[in-house]
Parts: structure tokens; sequence; C-alpha cells
């Protein structure tokens, strides 16, 4: 099976990957894959630095280009069972990773204030420093046109939804639910063909 995973800053899509890669799950991130391009033209890979570049990439070669990127490496992988795609932030991208056999959308979600504080106390570089830095963030991150990021779009795309509004624990059990459910869609699938 193959998880995408898309939604809202720091809603604890991330946790979701770190959790599914402890099952043994290939990771794969569009954001990696604009990092590594970054890094071959010597920019720093600042939030706000990754989202012009995101943009730009899709304007310029179509709003799937950062999704084929990583559709190379995952069917240039030797064997991928189970993998994760983390960082979708375009339909287009949906579009061509809906290609695979047994890929899946998950969005991931939490309240405003939640995240906000979320973001807060992990104090990263990356992270807003007031809570209407973050709501202005958001805006630009969930409405975006064709080319840019539109999380809003993607997440209405989404197979699945977990709400991460509790702790580790309760987040750890809807992840164990939703994978029984993507099992029992792939089953489903499989029984029809």
């Amino acid at each position: 099976m193959i998880i995408g995973l898309t939604g809202t800053y720091a809603a604890g899509k991330g946790t979701v990957a770190e959790n599914l890669i402890g099952r043994g799950f290939q990771y794969y991130s569009l954001s990696d894959e604009l990092r590594l391009l970054l890094r071959e033209k010597g920019i720093m890979p600042t939030r706000d630095n990754l989202t012009k570049a995101g943009n730009a990439l899709r304007k310029k070669h179509g709003a799937g280009f950062l999704a084929e990127l990583v559709l190379k490496r995952v069917k240039g992988a030797p064997s991928v069972a189970n993998a994760v795609v983390d960082s979708i932030r375009n339909v287009g991208e949906i579009s061509a990773l809906r290609e695979l056999k047994d890929f899946c959308l998950v969005a991931v979600d939490a309240p405003v204030d939640v995240r906000y504080e979320r973001a807060r106390q992990r104090a990263s570089v990356r992270d807003p420093k007031s809570f209407s830095e973050f709501l202005v963030q958001e805006k630009r991150e969930m409405l975006g046109r064709s080319t840019e990021q539109q999380l809003a779009a993607c997440m209405r795309e989404a197979d699945f939804i977990i709400k991460n509004d509790g702790d580790f624990r309760n987040l750890y059990k809807r992840i164990d639910k939703v994978i029984g459910e993507i099992k029992a869609k792939i089953s489903a699938t499989a029984v029809k063909k």
C-alpha cells in the first residue's frame, strides 16, 4: 500500500509518517525533492524558499512535477510493498500519485488553536512567531491557484481523514484504524478484479 499524506500545518503529518516508518514503510517526501533542488542551487531551504520554489517548479513543469520525481524513486526502488509519500500540497500531485497501485490519500488535520500551540512549542525556525502570522501563512497554503499550494483542495480529495486533536496514543489508534480501512479497500478492489 502507498499512503500519501496531506493536511494542515502542524497537524501531525510528520508524526504519522514516523509511525508508518516504524511499521516498515519506505519514506518519500515531495519537500525533500525540493530541498535537494534548492541545495543544488545553493539556496537555503527555508519555508518561504521551499514554497516559492515549489510554486515556480509546478508552474514551469506542471502541477504534478514534484510527485513525478517521487514516482521515479518509488518505481526505481527494488521492491516497495508499503510506502508513505509526505508533503502533498497540490491536486496535480495527487493525480500523478494515483497512478500507483494501491495508493490512498490520507489527510491529517487538527483544530487551528491546537496546531498553533504545537508549532509554538516546537519553536522551529520555520514556524510562525505569532498566531496572526500563523493564520496568514495557513491561508496562503490552503487556497493557492492551480500551480500553488492548495491544501484545502487536497484535503477534499482525501480517501481518509485523521483528526489529530488528542495525544499520541489516540493518534496511533486512528492510524491503526485507517490502515485497517485501507487494507479492506485494497482487498475489496482485488476481489472485484
